[in-house]
C-alpha cells in the first residue's frame, strides 16, 4: 500500500478527491495534494524539511521525485494546477506554475521557477535559480531557451492533463479491488474469451420481450400460428438436425 509517512508530527494532507496515489508511491511529511491530482508508481514526494504543495489536476509520473531544501537554501516545492511531471523527473525545491510540463528525466533544481504554459524538455536540467519564462520551450543540460511553445503544444498540454486524469481514475479503481473481485474479473475475462459467440450470453440489459416485469411470454405469443415464418424456420431446423 501507499507509504504515507509523518515527519515531526506532520502528516501528508491528501484531498479526498485526489484521483490516484499508487500503492508503491511514497508521500512523506508536509505534503498537500489537491483534487484530481495523481502520484504514480514508484514516485516519491518528500516534504521532510520544508513543505510541498501540489495543486489540482496535476500528475507526478512514475519514479519522479519531488523534494525540498533547508540546509543549502530555504526553498519549498510549490507545484500549481494542471501540471504534468514526467516519469523519472526531479523537482527539487522549485516552483512550477499552472499549466506547464516537466518532461521525463528532466530536473528542475533549487530556487528555479517554471512559469505557466512553459515546457522543460525530456532530460533537460534547469539549474538553480533559473526562471523558465511563460510560454517558452527549454532543453539541454544546462537547459536553455530553444523557442516559444506552439499553439499545438498548448493544446496537447491541456489534452494530456485530461487524459492522465481519466487514466488515474481507472488505475485507482483497479488498485482498490480485493482478491475476491480480482478473481471474479479473471473468471469473467476467461469466460468472455473462450465462450462460443453463439452461446447465450447473460447481460445486465433488460429483456426486450419482457412484459410487465414478469418475463418473456414465450412461444404462446411467438408461435407458428401468429408468425408462420417462424414455424417454417423451426421445421427447417428439425429437418437439418435429422439429416445430421
Amino acid at each position: 500500500s501507499t507509504r504515507f509517512v509523518a515527519v515531526d508530527g506532520v502528516s501528508p494532507t491528501v484531498s479526498p478527491y485526489a484521483a490516484f496515489v499508487a500503492p508503491s508511491a511514497s508521500v512523506i511529511g508536509d505534503v498537500t495534494l489537491g483534487q484530481n491530482s495523481s502520484v504514480w508508481y514508484g514516485a516519491t514526494v518528500r516534504g521532510d524539511v520544508h513543505k510541498v504543495v501540489i495543486g489540482d489536476n496535476t500528475s507526478v509520473g512514475d519514479r519522479a521525485v519531488i523534494h525540498v531544501a533547508k540546509i543549502q537554501g530555504d526553498f519549498p516545492s510549490v507545484i500549481g494546477s494542471n501540471v504534468t511531471i514526467g516519469p523519472g523527473a526531479i523537482v527539487h525545491a522549485a516552483t512550477l506554475k499552472d499549466n506547464c510540463i516537466v518532461g521525463p528525466s528532466a530536473q528542475v533544481l533549487d530556487g528555479a521557477v517554471v512559469e505557466s504554459n512553459a515546457i522543460v524538455a525530456a532530460g533537460a536540467v534547469v539549474t538553480p535559480g533559473t526562471t523558465v519564462k511563460e510560454g517558452e520551450y527549454w532543453a539541454g543540460s544546462p537547459a536553455k531557451m530553444v523557442r516559444k511553445v506552439t499553439a499545438e503544444e498548448l493544446q496537447v498540454m491541456s489534452e494530456n492533463a485530461l487524459d492522465t486524469l481519466e487514466l488515474a481514475r481507472m488505475h485507482a479503481l483497479e488498485c482498490s479491488k480485493d482478491f475476491e473481485q480480482l478473481a471474479k474479473d479473471d473468471e469473467a475475462y476467461e469466460d468472455a474469451t473462450t465462450r462460443d459467440p453463439d452461446y447465450w450470453q447473460p447481460t445486465n440489459q433488460p429483456d426486450p420481450s419482457d412484459v410487465l416485469g414478469q418475463g418473456s411470454p414465450g412461444l404462446i405469443f411467438d408461435s407458428a400460428l401468429t408468425n408462420p415464418e417462424e414455424g417454417l424456420k423451426l421445421q427447417q431446423k428439425k429437418k437439418a438436425a435429422g439429416k445430421a
